[in-house]
């Protein structure tokens, strides 16, 4: 006897990039921080006692929110703790997206981060796609779209995922003003960009539709603890948390996710020196005739100039080294590639000129 929702039936599930047990692969699949977080993190973590163990956390995470509140210059009021980014987008689709009706629902692009279908199927809530252009650029009358479409969420990743490319602030303010909808900016890879979103929440600004979605997980170095954050208008967020699981995040990520942020110079660093490998990638990519498109974020977006994407993935899986191929219209052609340490990616460019029969070697 089938005992799920009918939505649930039809789900097909997220896949999450591959996890090798073998600490010897290089691993340039699912972006993260090459680096590890701030001494001072690590400390906070082995400090933790038994006795805060014993006891539920805070239930809003109050400490982490102001700290949160005191980096982005808002007020606590501002600022939503989640378990990771990703239940952010959980709470935002439960809050103000109808399921199973026409209209009512989410808004996207395509491509685009694909967990925002996911988390739309299990809600039972519809998706509108709006393609975007070859380059990756936004079609000006996106927000109409979504309007005729009747979406009660936009969701717009910004740096974009999988190419990198950075929306400017002014079009992501416009986009806001013509959507009668909530507009979520998804910043997940904001920390390595030229500039952030913050700017739609100053109160001259006059927003009170947008979401900036936060995590630790990239910039922070912090993606096996699952600590994220929502920044907003107080009304948004208020609402946001009247869904919110009950003690949502633990007391290590709560501690650790606030000595993070006390200790942003410290990641900082690590931001400037993954920006100049993206960099100097890019470079070694286009001298291997390799097309690459222009990056705000830790990660490439490739196409190999012969053969298969496909069969290059396979090509660098075999030689220890993991990349992201994604088997779907208009990225099948391509690579997404993890901005590593320059000894990893030194070893990836090798690896890339040793495939045999792979005509991009210089």
């Amino acid at each position: 006897m089938a005992y799920e929702r009918d939505n649930i039936r039809a789900l097909e599930p997220y896949t999450s990039g591959e996890q090798p047990d073998d600490a010897s692969v290089i691993k340039l699949n699912t972006n993260e921080n090459p680096y590890p977080p701030s001494p001072a993190v690590l400390d906070v973590i082995v400090t933790v006692t038994g006795e805060q163990l014993r006891r539920y956390p805070s239930p809003a995470a109050a400490s982490f929110r102001e700290t949160a509140a005191r980096v982005h210059s808002l007020s606590a009021d501002n600022v939503i703790a989640t378990n990771g980014g990703d239940e952010l987008l959980r709470l935002a689709i439960t809050c103000f997206c109808e399921p199973s009706r026409q209209g009512g629902g989410i808004g996207i692009t395509e491509p685009t981060y694909s967990l925002y279908k996911v988390l739309a199927a299990i809600h039972d809530t519809p998706v509108t796609r709006v393609a975007l252009a070859d380059d990756f650029s936004l079609p000006d009358d996106l927000a109409a779209q979504w309007n005729t479409a009747g979406c009660r969420l936009g969701l717009v990743v910004n740096p974009h995922a999988p190419s990198g490319a950075l929306r400017s602030v002014e079009q992501l303010e416009r986009i806001a003003r013509v959507f009668d909808g909530v507009l979520l900016v998804d910043e997940a890879y904001v920390d390595f960009a030229a500039h952030d979103a913050l700017p739609l929440l100053d109160a001259v600004v006059d927003l009170d539709n947008v979401i900036l979605l936060r995590t630790l997980s990239k910039g922070y170095s912090l993606a096996g603890l699952r600590m994220g954050y929502g920044l907003a208008h107080a009304a948004l967020i208020t609402t946001m948390d009247k869904a919110r699981d009950s003690y949502n995040t633990d007391v290590v990520a709560q501690a650790a996710a606030t000595a993070a942020l006390c200790h942003r110079d410290e990641a900082e660093n690590t931001w400037s020196v993954v920006i100049d490998e993206r960099d100097r990638l890019t470079r070694a990519f286009s001298d291997l005739l390799f097309d690459v498109w222009p990056s705000q974020s830790n990660f490439l977006l490739v196409r190999p100039p012969s053969g298969s994407a496909a069969g290059l993935y396979q090509s660098l899986k075999t030689c220890g080294i993991l990349v992201r191929y994604f088997d779907q219209p208009g990225l099948e052609d391509k690579l997404r590639v993890t901005v590593g340490t320059a000894d990893q990616n030194d070893a990836l460019l090798a690896a890339i000129q040793r495939i045999p029969g792979d005509s991009s070697r210089a």
